[in-house]
């Protein structure tokens, strides 16, 4: 599947890696990066969504998105795991359930320009689901850099795979393959955010640590079982 992603704001906050082992299955460990691991809160718009060599599909090929996302390892990779991924697109929302058995849930997300960055504005819709809403704001304030190999960005934001498990609770990862990020830091106010109400996490009461992306073009392909066991 490829696709391309713009205005994303990446919103981290350490967490104690003991509270996130509870939530994130076995044969995956919670990555850390000098002790510490992290919760991010990515919302960015979604566009041009389309099976390779096919043309895209009409209220799936353009929506907002908002996801929530810790770091993670198996036993020869590290990757994301998502808590919840919310989208503006019913029909998107089905299909990445189907596909990848991924948390997606409805929601109505409102954009709007905020200086060169971007407002967000959720509420979740899906039926049956916690309501939850975030609101916050993003804006870059520095040059556009690559991330030192080494660095807490280059260990935030250079993961390749990702992680999702079935309701059988068997784990399957996904390569994503792109460009190195174009980041940039960011200056960023969260006016509301209870997309992690349910999980048990509380965020700390401090600024999260912010960067921007402008665009990056992204290629996702199947999922691949995950061993049962770790080495």
């Amino acid at each position: 599947m490829t696709m391309r992603w713009f205005d994303l704001a990446f919103l981290h906050w350490p967490v104690p890696a003991a509270a996130l082992r509870p939530l994130v299955p076995a044969p995956l460990a919670v990555d850390t990066f000098e002790g510490t691991a992290w919760i991010g809160v990515v919302p960015f718009r979604m566009d041009q969504v389309r099976l390779r060599l096919a043309p895209a599909v009409p209220t799936t090929s353009a929506f907002p998105e908002i996801n929530v996302r810790t770091y993670v390892r198996s036993a020869d990779r590290s990757g994301v795991w998502f808590f919840s991924l919310d989208a503006a697109s019913r029909l998107a929302v089905r299909m990445a359930r189907l596909r990848y058995n991924l948390p997606y849930f409805d929601a109505r997300i409102d954009t709007a320009p905020w200086g060169e960055g971007v407002e967000y504005r959720s509420r979740r819709t899906h039926r049956g689901a916690l309501s939850v809403e975030f609101t916050a704001r993003s804006r870059p304030a520095g040059p556009v850099f690559h991330a030192a190999p080494g660095t807490l960005e280059h260990w935030l934001a250079e993961r390749y795979a990702l992680f999702t498990a079935d309701r059988r609770g068997r784990v399957s990862s996904v390569d994503v393959q792109h460009a190195p990020w174009p980041l940039q830091r960011a200056e960023a106010e969260v006016e509301r955010c209870t997309l992690l109400d349910g999980m048990g996490i509380r965020l700390p009461d401090t600024a999260p640590l912010a960067h921007f992306a402008r665009s990056v073009e992204v290629l996702s392909w199947g999922r691949v079982p995950v061993p049962p066991t770790t080495s």
